[in-house]
């Protein structure tokens, strides 16, 4: 997006941001109650991949079957994200949430009775490792919609940083009980612990009394909602480089992960032990990292932190490429989890804060499936490499591009740095709204808007209604042109077309305290007596 210049908008004085403590979200009961209910969920997620990842070692021993366990997990997440998010914006988030948890007992159930009749192989091992991912594809981005809703947007960097304590402390959890269970009775009764306490959570989650508004315009259809949610991503210059950044990262972090039980064997006296304790090393840094993170964002901005993060988990990478033994394996992964967190929380935050509530659930999605789709293409990747060259040439190399293309996307994908977009809700009308009734016809609605320009002002102007496109797109429009009278060079005419009369008013509740600022940018260049002019017509079919 071109910068505006300071002679057509004043600059606001940057205000200093308010140091929030690391645990201060948890003096808030209902964050309190569902963060301890992510706890629990995420327990219940390491729980499952530890089995099914070792668990694969006793079917095979090839890496590529061993890797495709991580792609069986994170794929669905990646293939239905962008839906489970659309409807988690659409649907009671509440409801929705207690859906996934029962989907994912229903999933451990199943892997229960299929290891006890004693049919489970690597095939039907991947299909049900799928069919708990896509448990997750629905329940993560509707949590991570909720999250604002319970907190001041001040608090929300702890809270995130909150929710990877959860994540992580449930990565030394969930494989310590996974661990003890494997080694003491067996996979099966880490299948069924993981089923009981999906259940649980899932009730807890029933006793919040959350107050669902229904949008006064009618749920929106899937369809239409998934294409709002993809234009919003396109047109924000953030997103698509915080999107672009974290696939990155995650293509080049998971090698470790995916190969991590094969390299857990190959350990001086590896094993399952081994295997459990690189994990709990890697979540016991994330840990003490978000403990630090309040500080380290006041002493570096994002992208230092970003990079750091990055070039300190290819580090890790590379020495779990050579560790001989579980002393030098563990500090690694130890430093592994710091980065991971640091480069996660740093970019989820970024994330949230450039998202408004309407669409919070499917850009999220959308976050997360770039996530999950670079974790799947990365894990099955290194797998290969690996397959052809060996697990320490596999790590070798991505360690070495993990930092090389850090280094490129934070040089040439650029987000825009500056001051953050206000996604609150707008807090005042449109001087020229929609009718307050509807039209007798149907069909996609054409807005013009007539603009009188200074044609001395004319490319300060053009900026704007540039960025007055990508407003535009992002609340919904399906197409928008700007027009210029031939013979009047100081009439400007704005064409936007929207779906239906429906779409036409929903953008007008989509609008955010950001575009109205906007607006205002717009009217001090028309130069007209009045308003601009707004005609609203009905295409016939």
């Amino acid at each position: 997006m071109p910068p505006i210049s300071p002679q057509e908008t004043p600059t606001a004085p940057r205000v200093q941001p308010t140091r929030v403590g690391p645990l201060e979200p948890l003096k808030l009961p209902v964050f309190r109650m569902l963060w301890s209910t992510w706890l629990i969920a995420n327990v219940c997620m390491w729980m499952n991949d530890v089995a099914a990842a070792w668990m694969m070692t006793s079917l095979t021993t090839s890496p590529i079957w061993v890797a495709l366990v991580q792609s069986a997990s994170t794929l669905p997440v990646f293939l239905l994200g962008l839906p489970s998010g659309a409807l988690a914006d659409i649907l009671d988030r509440r409801r929705w949430l207690v859906v996934t948890q029962f989907w994912l007992a229903g999933t451990a159930i199943v892997l229960c009775v299929a290891v006890v009749m004693d049919v489970m192989n690597a095939p039907l091992l991947l299909a049900l490792t799928f069919a708990n991912g896509i448990g997750l594809a629905m329940r993560w981005p509707v949590f991570s919609a909720i999250v604002p809703e319970l907190v001041p947007r001040t608090h929300l960097p702890a809270a995130l940083g909150l929710n990877g304590i959860a994540m992580n402390a449930s990565r030394i959890i969930g494989p310590l009980l996974a661990g003890t269970l494997i080694a003491s009775a067996g996979t099966v009764w880490v299948f069924g612990l993981n089923a009981v306490m999906c259940v649980a959570s899932g009730f807890v989650v029933l006793r919040w009394r959350r107050e669902h508004t229904p949008n006064p315009l009618g749920r929106e259809k899937l369809i239409s909602a998934m294409r709002v949610g993809v234009q919003f991503v396109r047109q924000s210059q953030r997103m698509r480089a915080v999107l672009t950044r974290v696939a990155l990262f995650f293509l080049h972090s998971t090698a470790l992960l995916a190969l991590l039980p094969l390299l857990a064997r190959n350990l001086r006296g590896g094993g399952a032990g081994t295997f459990t304790l690189l994990l709990a090393a890697m979540g016991s840094g994330a840990i003490v990292a978000v403990l630090f993170l309040p500080r380290l964002r006041q002493a570096m901005v994002r992208d230092q932190l970003v990079i750091r993060g990055a070039l300190l988990q290819s580090g890790a990478t590379a020495v779990m490429a050579v560790a001989p033994n579980a002393w030098v394996a563990v500090p690694a992964m130890f430093l592994g989890g710091m980065a991971w967190i640091t480069v996660a929380n740093s970019l989820s935050v970024s994330a949230q804060l450039a998202l408004p509530d309407w669409v919070r659930a499917r850009g999220m999605s959308m976050y997360q499936m770039a996530i999950m789709g670079a974790s799947a293409f990365g894990a099955a990747l290194w797998g290969q490499v690996a397959e052809l060259t060996s697990l320490y040439i596999s790590l070798g190399i991505a360690a070495v591009t993990g930092s090389l293309c850090m280094f490129a996307a934070l040089r040439y994908v650029t987000d825009g740095a500056g001051e953050e977009d206000d996604t609150s809700p707008a807090k005042q009308g449109w001087a020229a709204g929609p009718p307050k009734s509807a039209p007798g016809e149907e069909g996609r609605v054409v807005i013009t808007v007539e603009y009188l320009i200074d044609p001395a002002r004319a490319a300060a102007f053009l900026i704007v209604m540039h960025q007055t496109r990508r407003a535009r797109l992002s609340q919904g429009a399906i197409a928008w042109e700007l027009l210029h009278d031939i013979t009047d060079p100081s009439r400007y005419v704005e064409q936007i077309v929207d779906e239906s009369w429906t779409e036409h008013l929903r953008r007008f509740h989509r609008a955010t305290a950001a575009d109205m600022a906007l607006r205002e940018r717009r009217l001090t260049f028309h130069q007209g007596e009045s308003l601009p002019v707004v005609t609203r017509y009905i295409v016939h079919r």
